[in-house]
């Protein structure tokens, strides 16, 4: 078999830029920043900007879209398309 045909799977902190969450998970991603986790080793560390912690479906903050409205807004934009003079 071919040596060095995978990459390293190895431990990583993904960082949520937006909660301030990190989890430390292994993943194949590798970054040059480095941080200490709170088991004393230093690990890579993978910025996020959104995930679980942070993400409207997940956090139950999530807009509820006005469908109806949105509707009557298409129709009005586009009322008279297409129908010949």
């Amino acid at each position: 078999m071919k040596k060095d045909a995978h990459p390293q799977y190895q431990p990583v902190i993904f960082n949520d830029l937006s909660s301030g969450e990190k989890v430390l998970t292994r993943s194949t991603a590798s970054s040059d920043k480095t941080m200490e986790w709170e088991d004393g080793n230093t690990y890579p560390v993978i910025d996020v900007e959104i995930s679980a912690a942070s993400h409207p479906f997940y956090t139950g903050k999530q807009r509820i879209m006005d469908s109806a409205g949105r509707v009557d807004k298409f129709n009005k934009r586009f009322k008279g398309f297409g129908k010949k003079s």
